[in-house]
């Protein structure tokens, strides 16, 4: 205390006082120096709190962008990124230099930079807990449990026989013996945080390995938070009875928050009427509660983060509370608090205190552990049915590094369980990890390609006595009655029968693990408020009204919309779909002004068309414009009209027309678009062969109509187009390309939506004056690319009927 009284404590001639006592250094603050007023009083305001932090924060967050942008072609995720941030201005970086280092980062304002990364790590961990769906850590399926528990207890035990190994034939330092069995158990970490991290900029997160891997880490997490919680206590006090005592202590705060916190959030939550926002009283509330938890873990000796992390668990995931919650903290928490934590472990990591006996050593722990990890994954899951690579692939998804670890990491640092330079290692070793899996999982999976039929399913190529299978896709509860207008034109009988399978698109908000509800196949109506509740109610009148000849399966899909196509793609196949009905990202207001968009269903929507493994259309719903009644129940004559220009997606639509007009009850109209002088043309002639099929098919039915207009230029073609809007029609079918129609090559520039191709952006926008519903449909595609023609048979005779 001598020594320390002879130090400089004067605010006038040092910024700080620093005080060094053994291996630790204390930091002297002045609590004066908050904010400056700047240069104009002669003042640094690096020597001031506020200003300091503000330049931290700001030059940390450009220099990651920079390094992300750069490390963005090679595949690396943002976490390498500003990690490495942080080590270049670290005492590895520009901090190993006395005359940079101690300005930007000095050690009082490391204190603080640390402090406000601590903080955003809470809330990190808590949104992260609010995302997550505790049944699937305590209820995982079979595989998932066979995989986490041969991930963790076979890399588990392959660490204590590593560091035994070592420990026998390699002299060690009394440092390197110490710590080397922690970081070798550490590699068993398989964390929901690091794999849900990883898999979502990879945009992997709704594939079939990436939910697998999902639910695998969460179960993995179960055990992982529960060990980690027994080992903080025990290392926090020797005397077994403390202990003891400290483990009731924090199995009384779970017990408090599953009973009693929880409950006062449902209660909350059902107070909320549907389709309004959560009150902000009840959001602070919550958020008070982090600060408290976070308290008391410290209290009972717990680390800061698990409170938060409890708490997050037992809010409702979803809709209202958990979507409003993860809204709100987003942002602040996923774009600032959260890397700010990553940039402080870079800060914290020296290089230069690496030994190499020790990168060597440490490197070899890294790279067994994680050989033996994927290994222990890859055999249980080929023998449970999955091929080579898709093991090889789960086992790197699962391997990934991430938060986790360097929360582990610099809670041991703290602890002095860990030095400088075991730290630094650690700190590497997840940099590494991450940065070659990464790459390697996208070079090795494409969800995509899981995407993609071996065979054709389109309504025109389909026999005539199969089952028309159908994938509608529903958004908005408002347009069901127009979905279901279309599935009843369909025509459903004995002889040509439907399955319908809807999919209820629901944005993932609120919840990090995307999933694939499976409705109970009830036959009645099912007393259910919910959106979802009412949407397939609806469904299932149309199912009941057509017990004989229709069959109904109903899912939702709760995933992000710029990846929910693979969700639809997933249905489509295992359901042998041979069209998929999608919304359209526009909705009218009864007066014809368009009341929303949403882009995010419009980029969905382009993704299904590029890829889709079988027929794809778009319905253009307009029926509030004609206030149309429902057909469900009534024999009410639906008027159809097609526009046929020519091509393979004009046939798709000529199919689908055709099996609508022997309806009894259905009119169809077709306008048969014809370019004079270009009747000899091949794509020509098979177009009018076609065309022939479907008039023989329809003689003497008298509510087929049947016209040809000769089309000279391309403002003939735009005005006729657009005049079918006074006509009011129920429904106009249109197909989506005409690549190969010359007088509409000029009219790309000026499509508003490339989803509708010409002719549907044409009905569907503001100058067409139509109120007619639009069905844009496109015929499969084989890899982007259109299929060869064929002289596939469009429609057989009535007579054949």
């Amino acid at each position: 205390m001598e020594n320390m009284s002879l130090l400089p404590l004067s605010s006038k001639l040092f910024p700080e006082s620093i005080i060094v006592i053994g291996n630790k250094t204390l930091v002297c603050h002045n609590p004066q120096k908050i904010s400056s007023y700047g240069f104009m009083t002669q003042q640094n305001p690096m020597h001031y709190a506020t200003p300091l932090l503000l330049i931290q924060l700001s030059l940390v967050s450009i220099i990651s962008m920079l390094i992300d942008f750069l490390l963005r072609p090679l595949g690396q995720c943002s976490m390498v990124s500003q990690i490495f941030g942080g080590i270049m201005f670290g005492p590895s970086g520009l901090g190993h230099d006395m005359l940079i280092g101690p300005v930007l980062f000095p050690p009082r304002g490391r204190n603080i930079f640390e402090t406000f990364a601590t903080f955003g790590i809470m809330f990190f961990f808590f949104t992260v807990g609010v995302k997550m769906d505790p049944r699937m850590m305590i209820r995982p399926g079979r595989k998932s449990a066979v995989i986490g528990l041969s991930a963790l207890f076979t890399t588990m035990a392959f660490a204590h026989f590593l560091t035994y190994v070592l420990h026998y034939f390699v002299t060690l330092s009394p440092e390197m013996a110490k710590y080397l069995f922690i970081i070798a158990t550490a590699q068993s970490i398989t964390s929901f945080q690091n794999v849900s991290g990883v898999l979502g900029e990879l945009k992997m997160l709704q594939s079939d390995l990436g939910r697998l891997a999902v639910s695998t880490a969460m179960f993995c997490d179960l055990i992982f938070l529960t060990g980690t919680g027994c080992a903080v206590l025990q290392t926090a006090s020797h005397d077994m009875a403390i202990s003891v005592v400290a483990a009731m202590v924090f199995a009384l705060f779970i017990l408090v928050a599953v009973f009693i916190i929880r409950p006062l959030i449902l209660r909350s939550a059902r107070r909320i009427p549907e389709g309004k926002p959560v009150p902000e009283s009840c959001i602070s509330a919550i958020f008070t509660t982090v600060l408290v938890v976070g308290f008391v873990s410290e209290m009972i000796g717990q680390n800061f983060v698990f409170g938060p992390m409890i708490l997050g668990l037992v809010v409702p995931e979803g809709p209202p509370i958990g979507a409003a919650i993860t809204d709100k903290l987003d942002i602040p928490v996923g774009k600032v608090l959260y890397p700010s934590f990553l940039t402080a472990s870079g800060l914290k990591t020296d290089m230069f205190a690496i030994q190499f006996e020790s990168f060597c050593t440490i490197g070899l722990v890294v790279l067994l552990s994680c050989t033996v990890k994927i290994s222990a994954i890859m055999l249980p899951a080929i023998y449970m049915g999955m091929t080579t690579r898709e093991s090889l692939v789960l086992g790197m998804m699962l391997t990934s590094k991430g938060i986790a670890d360097l929360v582990l990491y610099n809670l041991l640092l703290d602890s002095q369980v860990l030095n400088g330079e075991a730290f630094a290692l650690c700190v590497m070793s997840v940099l590494v990890v991450t940065a070659i899996l990464t790459p390697l999982i996208k070079l090795l999976y494409d969800p995509t390609q899981h995407g993609v039929a071996l065979a054709r399913r389109t309504i025109q190529h389909s026999k005539t006595d199969a089952e028309m299978r159908m994938l509608v896709c529903i958004h908005d509860q408002e347009n069901v009655p127009e979905f279901l207008n279309l599935l009843v034109a369909s025509n459903a009988t004995d002889e040509t029968p439907i399955a319908v399978i809807a999919l209820l698109l629901i944005e993932l908000v609120g919840r990090a693990n995307p999933m694939l509800i499976a409705h109970q196949p009830h036959r009645m109506l099912q007393p259910n408020s919910s959106r979802s509740g009412r949407v397939i109610n609806a469904l299932r009148q149309y199912e009941l009204h057509n017990e004989t000849c229709v069959t109904m399966q109903s899912y939702s899909s709760l995933s992000p919309f710029d990846t929910m196509h693979e969700d639809i793609f997933r249905v489509a196949i295992d359901k042998n779909t041979v069209v998929i009905i999608l919304p359209f990202h526009k909705r009218w207001e009864i007066d014809g002004s368009i009341g929303s968009v949403n882009r995010a269903i419009q980029g969905m929507n382009s993704k299904v068309m590029e890829n889709a493994p079988c027929s794809v259309a778009i319905l253009v719903d307009r029926g509030l414009l004609r206030a149309s009644a429902s057909m469900l129940n009534s024999q009410t004559k639906y008027h159809v009209g097609l526009v046929f220009i020519g091509g393979v997606d004009d046939a798709e639509a000529l199919s689908y027309a055709a099996r609508m007009a022997r309806r009894p009850n259905i009119s169809l109209t077709i306008y048969h678009f014809l370019l004079f002088g270009s009747q000899n043309t091949r794509e020509r002639k098979l177009d009018n062969n076609l065309m022939e099929e479907v008039r023989h098919g329809n003689v003497g039915n008298e509510r087929f109509v049947y016209q040809e207009e000769i089309i000279k230029d391309c403002v003939g073609l735009a005005a006729s187009i657009r005049s079918l809007g006074s006509y009011k029609y129920d429904l106009i079918l249109v197909g989506k390309s005409h690549e190969d129609y010359p007088l509409l090559v000029g009219f790309g520039a000026w499509v508003d939506c490339p989803e509708l191709g010409i002719v549907g952006d044409i009905l569907s926008g503001p100058d067409a004056e139509c109120s007619s519903s639009v069905l844009v449909v496109q015929q499969q595609r084989f890899k982007g690319k259109i299929i060869k023609r064929s002289t596939a048979q469009v429609v057989p005779s009535l007579h054949d009927a």
